[in-house]
């Protein structure tokens, strides 16, 4: 199988690949429901070494960064209350944390997650997050632009690898919420 946008020697259906994700995201997709199918994500094998945007476009192709997308995992706090929810924006952009995401969460202060935070709630590794297999519960909030991609460029759950999946199928993960103006 050939990937729908970058080079990668080695594209198949995520489905066909779940040893090769951590257990939530594999979870995830063994339960996926809704229009879009889950043999249109596809898992791409690459080099955990150039994981981080910059270098992986560099690796695997200009084009991915316009597809890329991040995901955030973000702490909001009001009183001893912590709230925990995902956020989804456009790599090239930045999450507008204090703004769109404080209001959503209904908190006095929200932040970037602290990194053993993130890696052991979502059971995933850090710098590989992705919004598929998200702890149940929480809000996943996407950025509006994301959904209008014909295919978006997301984490594995890993370092090694990556997921890319139809704008259009961004809205039927669990937790989906899509907002304008999340990024910036």
């Amino acid at each position: 199988m050939r990937a729908p946008l970058g080079d990668f020697p080695d594209a198949a259906p995520a489905p066909d690949r779940l040893a090769m994700l951590p257990g939530p995201v594999a979870d995830a997709l063994r339960a996926w429901e809704g229009p879009v199918p889950a043999g249109e994500v596809v898992f791409v094998d690459s080099d955990p070494e150039v994981a981080d945007t910059a270098a992986f476009v560099a690796a695997y192709g200009q084009e991915l960064l316009d597809a890329s997308a991040n995901c955030v995992v973000v702490a909001g706090k009001r009183g001893a209350d912590v709230r925990l929810a995902a956020c989804l924006v456009p790599s090239a952009a930045r999450l507008d944390v204090n703004g769109t995401v404080r209001r959503r969460l209904d908190v006095r202060k929200a932040s970037f997650a602290p990194h053993d935070t993130a890696v052991g709630e979502t059971g995933m590794e850090y710098g590989g997050i992705t919004p598929v297999g998200l702890p149940a519960g929480w809000p996943l909030l996407i950025d509006a632009s994301l959904t209008e991609l014909p295919w978006v460029l997301v984490g594995s759950g890993r370092r090694r690898g990556k997921l890319i999946l139809p704008g259009k199928a961004l809205p039927q993960l669990p937790g989906a919420e899509i907002l304008e103006g999340l990024a910036r």
